[in-house]
Formats: C-alpha cells, structure tokens, sequence
C-alpha cells in the first residue's frame, strides 16, 4: 500500500492474527463485522462483499462463516451491548470494527470509553481484532492540511495500546482519487457511502492487509499473544455490560411484550403508543444504557434516577429516518456510584416538524458494571 507522506501508512500490523490463522489452518474461518452503515450488509454493495469474495477465492477449500452486525446510525455506544450477542457468542475468529465515522458526533471522552469497552470485550473473548477507518466529508479537512482525524487518532491511542492492527481504508481511496484514479462520485456517489467501485477500494486495502498478517516473513518484532490485557486507558470504559430482562419492569399502563421485525437488530420489546405510560426497576451497577427503536413516529420519555430530578429526552429525527427503525441508544448515566438505584420513566407526546407522536418501543435496559 502506498504511505501518504503527511498522514503515515494506510495499514499498521501491531500483532500476529493468531487465533484467525489457527482457524485458517484447520480449514475454517468464522469473520466478524461491526460498525455502521458502510459496512452493513443491506445493500450488498459494501466492502465487506469484494472482501468476502476474495476470502472465499484465496482459500478455496476453507469452511467460511460470515457474521456481519454491522448496523446503519449505530455507533461503538451501541456496540458494546452486541458483540456478546452478535460477535463473541457467535464464535468469530477475527472482527472488523468500524466505528470511526458514526461516533464523530459524539464526545471524545464518551467515546473513548465505549470504544474501549467494546474492544477489551472483543479481545478478552480471545478474538483477533482489527480496526478499520473509512471516511466521512468531517474528515476531509484535516487529511488536506495533513492532520490525522481525531476520531481516527483516538481509535490509534487505542491500538496501540492494545496491540490491535489498524486499516485505514479511507485514506487508501482518498489517495486513490488525488491519483486520478478514481473520482469523487465514483467513491462516494451520495457523499457518504460508497458503492461498487468505492467499496471495492475499501476492501482491496483490508485485503491487502490480510495477505500480510496471515502469511507473514519472521518478524520478531510483531507481538506475541498476550496473557492478559493491560491496564485501561480511560476510567470508567463500558467494558463489563449486561442487559436487564425486558419483562423484569413494574409496568403501568398499556405496554405489551412483543417479538419484533421492523428495526434491525431488535428481536423483542417493550411497546406502548400510549402516553403517560410509566415504568421502574431497579438495578445494581455504575450506569445506565436505554436501547430504542425509533423513528418519527417516537414519542420522548422522560426518566429519573434514585427519585432526582425528571431528565426528557429531546432527540434530533434526520431527514433519512422513517417512522421506526432506527436502532438508538439513549445514555441515562454512566457515572453513578457503583450500588443499587432505582430507575422510573415515563413516556410523552413530541411534537417534531408538525408531526405527534407517542410511540414508545424499547430494546434494552443496559446496565454498566
């Protein structure tokens, strides 16, 4: 891959992909995706596809699981209360992570955290982990003066930390384009999210990567397998989560239990289009995590915890978003004292660019240990 002078390489190995070339050898291999909705399967024209295919050529005779939970608008927030579902239970050998756009919008400190916490997970379950940056137009004016994207930078500190290899296919097809070998639309005809030939620039820089991580010369200076993880970077990183039981809530009002189909990612719920519709529970743990399908035709809700002031929720619904769908988490608090609380809620009418709605439809109740 060719370095950019200002900007270092597009691939970083840190450690030798152990687990992920034992499973190669024995014939085979179960990958991993997480991330948003560049790397979601939905369309079929991401870049997991080209590099899928190119899997299923270079090693032909091998037995290949794809496990793709990659989902559009989540971020590493949401991740962290999947991968035990969706990647680790699920026996993936190696995981691409991807969350480099989709948590721009959010805080460093709180992304450092969820990030943190998602990949301590990944790597305590024993999974080779490899991060993977892709591009939004955010980004464009630091890689033009030459400056990592602190987005991508963060994700570094952590990699290097952890010892995880890193791909940076955004600056791999950015360089492309300044070569004259791609364009702009070509890359990202919606400005966003590439389609054939981009995705296809996205995959041949993880591909790239692969073949030298799994048939690597010596090398002593790659990193042994580590014992144990080391120290975290970031107190409080969301790394020991767990989900409260849907039915475990003291429910008033006309809320049902339901299994579900219209929000990726989301199998059962706690539903009600009712408001003033309340709830509580309690739980032992340091925070608090609320998962929802939402869209336009969400109502808010507004919640206390330990009985202290009442907080409503006041969130932003995207041109892109329909009525429901919209897999979100909403962040009570992650900085309780550790113990038991008491959590109440209850839900509202919003009122949104001239539309009502009430509609209140829960995932999880994710709790931080």
């Amino acid at each position: 891959m060719h370095p950019s002078p200002d900007l270092g390489p597009v691939l970083r190995h840190r450690a030798s992909l152990h687990r992920s070339r034992a499973a190669l050898n024995r014939g085979g291999l179960t990958l991993g995706f997480l991330g948003g909705s560049i790397t979601a399967p939905k369309t079929g024209t991401r870049w997991p596809e080209p590099l899928i295919g190119w899997l299923t050529q270079r090693y032909p005779s091998m037995r290949l699981r794809v496990e793709n939970a990659a989902l559009g608008a989540t971020g590493s927030d949401l991740g962290v209360f999947r991968a035990g579902s969706e990647i680790i239970a699920r026996g993936c050998d190696i995981v691409l992570v991807e969350y480099a756009v989709n948590d721009v919008g959010q805080p460093t400190e709180r992304r450092n955290r969820t990030r943190e916490g998602l990949l301590r997970q990944l790597l305590a379950a024993g999974c080779d982990v490899v991060n993977v940056y892709t591009f939004c137009p955010e980004m464009l004016v630091d890689m033009e003066a030459g400056r990592v994207p602190p987005t991508i930078a963060e994700f570094e500190v952590l990699a290097g930390h952890y010892g995880i290899g890193s791909v940076w296919m955004g600056l791999h097809a950015w360089t492309e384009v300044q070569r004259g070998l791609m364009t702009w639309s070509e890359w990202l005809p919606d400005g966003l999210h590439p389609e054939s030939r981009g995705s296809l620039s996205y995959a041949q820089s993880v591909i790239a990567f692969c073949e030298a991580a799994w048939n690597p010369p010596p090398n002593p200076a790659v990193a042994p397998v580590p014992t144990a993880l080391p120290a975290a970077l970031h107190e409080g990183c969301w790394e020991k989560v767990n989900l409260l039981p849907l039915e475990q809530p003291e429910c008033t009002g006309p809320w049902s239990w339901q299994r579900w189909w219209t929000c990726l990612g989301v199998t059962r719920v706690l539903h009600t289009t009712a408001p003033g519709s309340r709830l509580r529970f309690s739980f032992h743990g340091r925070g608090l995590v609320l998962g929802f399908d939402f869209g336009r035709s969400s109502g808010e809700v507004r919640f206390r915890v330990d009985q202290g002031e009442w907080v409503t929720t006041q969130r932003e619904r995207p041109d892109w978003v329909g009525d429901s769908g919209w897999f979100r988490p909403t962040v009570v608090a992650d900085d309780l004292v550790p113990g038991s609380h008491l959590f109440e809620l209850e839900t509202l009418t919003s009122l949104h660019a001239g539309r009502l709605g009430s509609t209140t439809t829960l995932a999880f109740f994710g709790i931080l240990q």
